[in-house]
């Protein structure tokens, strides 16, 4: 079970969400530096932290997979976020330079797709950041926020996962120290209850990051069935694309494409 894009746009616009995107922000924003001239996708749910690259990165996307709905992104202006099937991305081979997966490798079913298909789109000098409920800590057993669905992950299980898919992870961080409440004495001074948990409980953060690289020298060859895929990019329009709706589009460019043939 988890949420769609609807439940993570009113989660991420109370006081406890507005915490997590200041928290994991900065985090984000540290580990990457300065994207200015890279190509920058969010696959998932990752517009709270995109916004920190706008203006800077060369081209900003925010792929959002058909299963969660999709949302317009920015509110102003020209939009910037599509929906995608999670195993068919609508981009070239190695032409993401970086990609923030969030709020979306605890729900998916096909996880080891997922991560191959994010292996060949990504470059090979790119960074794929990934974040995940952290199976010891408590935001994982707490279901008013968005890591309390899913499969929460430990360390070495994400280790396994990236290998398996040929990523090598490079390095490892933990967020979220403060306690899942939506308490005020929480929530106004985020900043002292992390350092404050990352000194009395620091294997219990909230969630895992992990910043990997691809492994370009275990490269296979692609089947030739594979590269006759055809993949599709539905815009978002103004408005949003439910996950019910994003199955009939789907259906009727089949549909359209079979009546072509």
């Amino acid at each position: 079970m988890h949420l769609d894009a609807f439940d993570l746009k009113d989660f991420y616009a109370r006081r406890l969400g507005l915490m997590v995107r200041r928290l994991l922000r900065l985090t984000i924003r540290a580990r990457w530096g300065d994207v200015k001239g890279l190509n920058v996708f969010g696959l998932g749910y990752a517009t709270p932290y995109l916004g920190e690259f706008r203006g800077e990165a060369r081209s900003l996307g925010a792929l959002m997979p058909a299963g969660l709905g999709a949302l317009t992104w920015p509110d102003r202006g020209q939009s910037m976020s599509v929906l995608v099937d999670e195993t068919e991305l609508p981009l070239d081979d190695e032409a993401a330079d970086r990609i923030l997966l969030v709020h979306m490798l605890e729900w998916s079913e096909q996880s080891r797709v997922l991560l191959r298909e994010i292996w060949r789109v990504l470059s090979p000098q790119g960074k794929l950041l990934i974040v995940v409920p952290n199976r010891r800590g408590l935001w994982a057993r707490v279901d008013t926020t968005p890591f309390g669905y899913g499969s929460p992950f430990s360390r070495s299980q994400l280790t396994q996962l990236l290998k398996e898919a040929m990523f090598s992870p490079e390095g490892w961080q933990y967020a979220l120290y403060t306690p899942p409440f939506n308490w005020r004495v929480l929530t106004r001074w985020p900043g002292f209850w992390e350092r404050l948990g990352l000194i009395l409980w620091p294997t219990f953060s909230g969630v895992i990051l992990v910043e990997a690289t691809k492994q370009v020298y275990a490269a296979m060859p692609v089947r030739e069935t594979e590269r006759q895929v055809r993949r599709r990019i539905v815009p978002v329009p103004a408005g949003a694309v439910t996950p019910r709706l994003a199955r009939q589009q789907k259906d009727r460019l089949l549909a359209e494409e079979i009546l072509r043939e």
